[in-house]
């Protein structure tokens, strides 16, 4: 929860993250596995990040995608090879619900330039089309 709530103060989103919205997310994904799955980074004893996956059916791709919603590391970790390890492992297909994507998206924001080099260089490349949204009333 601590984490999640870390990233949005370092990168805020649309709406106003909460620890309740937190808590709501983690429930249905515990609930219903076939939506999502939370990971949690490991070093030692010490959990250091964590990611949200997701995944929807492509028609294009042919196949499951998985969407990588959530991804942060203490900062502390940070460049000592944590998102690497996730990335390489859901490439690998060693995440079992997701051993079958025919890809793996995020979103990251133009002013991270160090997550941006890391995906780059994982093999990430911007897609030509621009994501938008639409909000729904509340």
């Amino acid at each position: 929860m601590a984490r999640s709530l870390a990233l949005f103060r370092e990168d805020p989103g649309t709406k106003a993250m909460t620890a309740a919205r937190v808590r709501r997310t983690l429930g249905i994904l515990a609930r219903e596995p076939a939506r999502g799955l939370a990971v949690v980074a490991v070093s030692g004893h010490e959990v250091v990040g964590h990611a949200l996956l997701v995944s929807f059916l492509s028609n294009e791709l042919h196949g499951e995608v998985c969407v990588i919603d959530e991804f942060f590391v203490d900062e502390a970790c940070r460049g000592a090879g944590v998102g690497t390890a996730l990335i390489t492992a859901l490439q690998a297909g060693r995440i079992p619900r997701f051993r079958r994507a025919v890809a793996l998206e995020l979103e990251v924001t133009p002013r991270n330039r160090r997550a941006r080099a890391l995906y780059e260089r994982l093999g990430f490349a911007p897609r030509k089309n621009a994501t938008m949204r639409l909000l729904r009333p509340s």
